[in-house]
């Protein structure tokens, strides 16, 4: 298994001879306004890649990746299997002053991938792909209870019981805690509904 999905583009550069690179990743380590990050993958990833000259230092890569990306549910943090199926398509430059490889906008709206090294690294590339496929947020399961707002317990073990700064005398219908419970609501503005305002 790669520990890095590299391609190299030397004879690409010299020749305009196509390149290829293929593998597979479990997990994708990218920096992030320098702090590295690392998406998770369930199970091995595969990815594929092609890239091809356009003349000069231009190229075009395509390719595929299909990583199931690990997430957390947006209500209890459990561990959440995202399969993704992405299709990879870029322009090129290479610019031998570049440091680290890096997108840029093009006047045409397009994102080109600028690189310095023949030996290109594309886990930034990868991750960036990854990220904007992947929803935003999701839920282990639709009825997901999250977690307690008070002690964090996990509402889909069951009930938690503990003494609350303001008491709920009502049922809490959704978190199935029974009536005169101390339970924290997890709805924010569940305490403004007997809130009188002033009559203008």
């Amino acid at each position: 298994m790669n520990e890095q999905p590299r391609i190299h583009l030397g004879s690409l550069l010299r020749t305009a001879e196509d390149a290829h690179a293929e593998g597979e990743l479990d997990h994708l380590q990218y920096l992030q306004g320098k702090e590295p990050q690392t998406l998770r993958f369930a199970e091995p990833a595969a990815f594929e890649v092609d890239i091809n000259s356009l003349g000069g230092d231009e190229m075009y890569l395509q390719g595929s990746f299909s990583p199931t990306l690990v997430m957390e549910c947006a209500r209890c943090l459990r561990e959440v299997q995202v399969p993704l199926d992405i299709s990879l398509g870029t322009l090129m430059r290479y610019e031998p002053s570049a440091q680290e490889p890096y997108l840029e906008e093009a006047e045409t709206g397009e994102e080109v991938l600028v690189f310095g090294n023949p030996d290109l690294d594309l886990s930034a590339y990868l991750a960036e792909s990854t990220l904007l496929a992947a929803p935003l947020s999701v839920l282990h399961a639709p009825e997901c209870r999250g977690l307690c707002q008070v002690c964090g317990h996990d509402l889909n073990d069951g009930p938690c019981e503990h003494s609350a700064q303001v008491p709920i005398e009502e049922q809490v219908v959704e978190l199935g805690s029974p009536e005169g419970s101390s339970h924290a609501k997890q709805n924010p503005f569940a305490g403004l509904k007997d809130l009188e305002l002033p009559e203008e």
